[in-house]
C-alpha cells in the first residue's frame, strides 16, 4: 500500500529524464536505482529530502538532487520533499531553526524588525547567519532522521499487515468457503 500510495503521486522517470533543466545531469538520471521504490531507498530520500528543505539556501532542489545522486535514494521522492519549505511556510520553518540555534549557541534572539532594502536585509543576515544555519542543520538532520525511522517501521508493519492479511484470507477461503466438486476433481 505504500508503494503504491507514492508511486501514485510520483512523476513518469521518462518525463523526468526528458526535462531539459535536468540534461546538466546527464547519464547518471537513467541509473535505475534512483527510481526503484523499496523501503530502503524511500526513507532514504526522505531523510535527503527533509534534510534539504530545512536548509535556508537557494536552488534546495538541485542540492537534494545531487544528494539523492550520491546516496542512491529515489530521486523525485527527495526532490519533491524539498517543497515542505515553500513560500508560506518558510517564515515559520526558518525562524523555528533560528531560535533553535541561539538557543545552541547561547545568543539571544534578535526581535527587530526588518527593514526591507537590501542593505537592512544584509545587515539583518550578518546578524543572524550563523544561529540560522545551525538551527537549519540540526533540525535537518533530526527531522530526516526521524522520518527515515518512521518510513522504516511505517513500510515494515504495512508489510507484515498486508502478509497476514493475505494469510488470513487464504485460510478462510479454503476452511469456509470449500471448492465445489465440479472444480476440485479437475
Amino acid at each position: 500500500m505504500a508503494k503504491k500510495l507514492i508511486q501514485r503521486y510520483l512523476p513518469d522517470p521518462e518525463s523526468i529524464r526528458d526535462n531539459h533543466y535536468l540534461r546538466f545531469l546527464g547519464s547518471t538520471l537513467y541509473n535505475q536505482n534512483l527510481w526503484h521504490l523499496n523501503r530502503r531507498s524511500v526513507a532514504s530520500a526522505f531523510f535527503v529530502g527533509i534534510f534539504c528543505a530545512f536548509l535556508p539556501i537557494p536552488f534546495q532542489m538541485i542540492v537534494a538532487a545531487s544528494m539523492a545522486m550520491f546516496f542512491r535514494c529515489n530521486l523525485p521522492v527527495s526532490v519533491s520533499l524539498v517543497w515542505l519549505t515553500n513560500p508560506v511556510t518558510m517564515p515559520a520553518i526558518f525562524y523555528f531553526t533560528y531560535k533553535i540555534g541561539c538557543y545552541i549557541l547561547q545568543v539571544p534572539v534578535c526581535e527587530s524588525s526588518l527593514d526591507f532594502s537590501f542593505n537592512g536585509i544584509g545587515s539583518e543576515l550578518a546578524r543572524i547567519w550563523k544561529p540560522l544555519y545551525l538551527g537549519s542543520i540540526i533540525s535537518g538532520i533530526v527531522g530526516g532522521a526521524f522520518c527515515y525511522l518512521f518510513i522504516r517501521l511505517y513500510w515494515r508493519w504495512n508489510t507484515i499487515y498486508n502478509w497476514r492479511k493475505r494469510c488470513s484470507n487464504k485460510r478462510f477461503l479454503s476452511s469456509k468457503n470449500p471448492l465445489p466438486p465440479s472444480i476440485k476433481n479437475k
